[in-house]
């Protein structure tokens, strides 16, 4: 596996893990910033995965526990589903490392089409809690497995996926989904990061320089969406799904042209 030698790289890795746990924090998609860089690097695709596994731990791990000390979730509340979410994770971080993601390139972009259109078209969804379409338990199965599955396997818009699913499925406001996504994305990247590390595929010098930058972008970004709220989330939320969209689109276009 290529080594990441060269010192200059530190800082643009640094700057890069602030930017992407800045955005992560908020509105999720900083996958889409972190793993261009590191395959840039010459890593292998299931190399850059793992490694974009380390860093992003630190940041959705920054986020959860910002949250958490501003009391916007309880642990004991997300206990189903850190367990279903784990689970999800772990296979699909195991499904990917043996086969292509081809297929959730293609339909993902058109999934978060969906979700930026619905909120364009709803805008007062997530401005107040609302009451649940499901039972905490049923929802956190069904999530935890669907969205930790993905994240491991792919990851791209899994944070945008979680906030919509704690919108429509138990009425969250949107601070507080944003709050729970981020714990829900802290598991499945720990889970995720657990086998790639078994099968030796983390370059641990970038992934860490990465997550110290990770780690502080999270706590701006947490601090920014406690001081300002729904209001500053969902423009936040809608732009970064839209430019998470129209990257794995133009990704889509080029690679079927290039073929």
């Amino acid at each position: 596996m290529p080594r990441v030698a060269a010192a200059w790289l530190y800082p643009v890795l640094f700057a890069t893990g602030v930017s992407a746990g800045f955005v992560d924090s908020i509105a999720g998609g900083g996958g889409l910033i972190t793993i261009p860089i590191l395959m840039s690097l010459g890593l292998a695709p299931q190399d850059a995965l793992g490694t974009n596994k380390l860093q992003a731990t630190f940041g959705s791990g920054s986020a959860a526990w910002h949250y958490g000390q501003a009391g916007l979730f309880q642990w004991r509340a997300c206990r189903v589903g850190i367990l279903f979410t784990g689970l999800g994770s772990l296979a699909g971080a195991l499904v990917v490392t043996r086969l292509s993601p081809d297929f959730l390139r293609h339909v993902i972009p058109w999934l978060l089409v969906l979700i930026a259109l619905y909120f364009l078209w709803r805008p007062e969804i997530g401005g107040q809690d609302r009451p649940a379409r499901l039972s905490d338990n049923r929802f956190h199965v069904l999530c935890g497995l669907g969205l930790g599955f993905y994240d491991g396997f792919f990851g791209p818009g899994t944070g945008s996926f979680w906030a919509m699913a704690y919108l429509l499925g138990l009425g969250f406001n949107l601070t507080r989904a944003t709050a729970y996504t981020k714990v829900m994305n802290f598991t499945s990247n720990l889970g995720a990061l657990a086998v790639f590390l078994w099968l030796g595929h983390v370059e641990f010098a970038a992934g860490l320089v990465m997550g110290v930058g990770q780690f502080a972008g999270a706590r701006l970004g947490s601090r920014a969406v406690l001081k300002r709220g729904a209001g500053f989330i969902r423009p936040f939320f809608i732009t970064v799904v839209l430019l998470i969209t129209g990257k794995l689109l133009c990704q889509n276009f080029f690679q079927s042209h290039a073929h």
